[in-house]
């Protein structure tokens, strides 16, 4: 879980290498389809609860690759032409704070006073990033769609992470179950990814493109997803999302280094005031122990 968030973070840093060069949709369903034929042998290998969970549960199968795959996939790289890989990342770090909204409208569970602060400081962090630092924009409602965007599947993946809870079949691996849900993702992309090349979006042609297709496929896929399903299957949803608070360092280390992206004063507004909302919403407090 602590190299999960910086998988997750390369995804924004190779988007942002192959996205002049790839229609965001075909980006998508290109890294989904990569990321399924490569989990197949373990698809396979457990392809009685497979099989089960498709054809019994195809909603449930379906809907997991809608915000984990469809949103968070073309809906992303759509935002990355508008916004930066280090504003995309810095919002994105918000998803652990949404799990714990969703977490309590549907599952009814308790937010105390210091998690609702926690929530609120992180959201003002967010909201210093996408107005960049003037509070004027608000007014005005000048905001960058891209920052709306990448909100949006910030949502979404809190959303995906809450649905991973439940499991409606047993016997199906963290691998396996990935490699379905990989595929969910590549059949709902796959209208989007047709109607991009038919109408003579840009298709990659050029080793850019593709290197940036395969890193998207190996770290961003299948390293972050599955390490980030495994955390969840063995922490729950909201432990496993508080290690999203590493993206930050990770995600603008990452854009200021590789793709010489400044670092603004609104930058480090913003992530002091969304780790301290989120250090303050996640934190436990030790239970001290009577003394004897």
């Amino acid at each position: 879980m602590l190299v999960a968030p910086l998988f997750f973070s390369t995804n924004l840093i190779f988007g942002r290498l192959a996205i002049p060069e790839v229609a965001p949709f075909t980006l998508a369903f290109l890294r989904w389809l990569g990321a399924g034929i490569l989990l197949l042998p373990w698809v396979i290998a457990a392809r009685r609860p497979a099989s089960q969970l498709i054809r019994n549960h195809t909603g449930y199968w379906l809907l997991l690759g809608f915000p984990g795959m469809w949103l968070c996939g073309g809906v992303v790289y759509v935002a990355l032409q508008y916004t930066t890989a280090t504003n995309a990342t810095l919002i994105y770090t918000t998803s652990p704070l949404i799990i714990l909204i969703i977490e309590r409208l549907f599952y009814g569970r308790p937010i105390g006073n210091r998690e609702l602060a926690g929530i609120i400081i992180g959201f003002l962090g967010v909201a210093t990033i996408v107005l960049r630092g003037d509070m004027a924009a608000l007014m005005a409602l000048n905001f960058n769609i891209g920052d709306i965007l990448i909100l949006g599947a910030a949502i979404s993946w809190a959303s995906y992470s809450v649905l991973l809870r439940a499991r409606p079949v047993e016997g199906l691996g963290t691998m396996a179950s990935f490699g379905l849900y990989a595929f969910s993702g590549t059949l709902l992309l796959a209208p989007m990814a047709a109607w991009e090349y038919f109408s003579g979006a840009r298709m990659p042609v050029t080793l850019t493109a593709w290197s940036g297709i395969a890193g998207i496929i190996f770290f961003a896929s299948l390293l972050a997803f599955s390490g980030f399903q495994y955390g969840i299957a063995r922490l729950g949803a909201s432990t496993a999302g508080t290690f999203m608070y590493l993206m930050p360092p990770y995600g603008v280390s990452l854009a200021v280094f590789f793709l010489g992206e400044p670092f603004e004063h609104f930058h480090m507004i913003g992530i002091i005031t969304v780790l301290a909302g989120l250090i303050l919403a996640t934190f436990k407090r030790p239970v001290r122990k009577p003394p004897i």
